[in-house]
């Protein structure tokens, strides 16, 4: 199967998206709110943590895809995925309080520390290798 790892993070990125979507409905529904917060807090909060994982979840994933494409599957990008889409629920549930909360700070930095490490990843595969490069055509025809 092409990449197994991200078509697993896609899907479950995918339903964690409609589950987060799905905690603004509910409220929207009760409140009778068709745009915007309508003034409600805890409305606002969700809305905003909708909105930061839709932030942050497209260049992840892009970032898995590529990488996962240059060296395959491996354990690290299963662990790698599976702690993105728990840090991701954390941060769904932190965002609810009205106040700072281990959960809230807890998914951020997760979410930035496997951004971050898929990036350098990405910055390793790309110019750690060192790769023969073609000589072009014009070039090889002088030597």
């Amino acid at each position: 199967m092409l990449l197994p790892i991200t078509l697993t993070f896609a899907a479950a990125c995918g339903l964690l998206n409609l589950w987060i979507a799905t905690r603004c409905a509910r409220i929207r529904i009760a409140d009778k709110v068709m745009h915007g917060d309508a003034g409600n807090s805890l409305l606002a909060r969700r809305m905003r943590a909708h909105a930061n994982f839709v932030e942050y979840t497209p260049i992840v994933l892009i970032l898995f895809a590529l990488v996962e494409m240059a060296v395959g599957a491996s354990l690290w990008l299963w662990i790698g995925a599976l702690v993105y889409v728990v840090a991701r629920v954390a941060h769904a549930f932190g965002m609810d309080a009205d106040r700072p909360t281990l959960w809230r700070a807890g998914g951020a930095l997760l979410t930035w520390g496997v951004m971050v490490a898929m990036a350098i990843a990405a910055l390793t595969i790309a110019y750690g290798a060192t790769r023969e490069m073609p000589v072009p055509p014009a070039m090889a025809a002088r030597g």
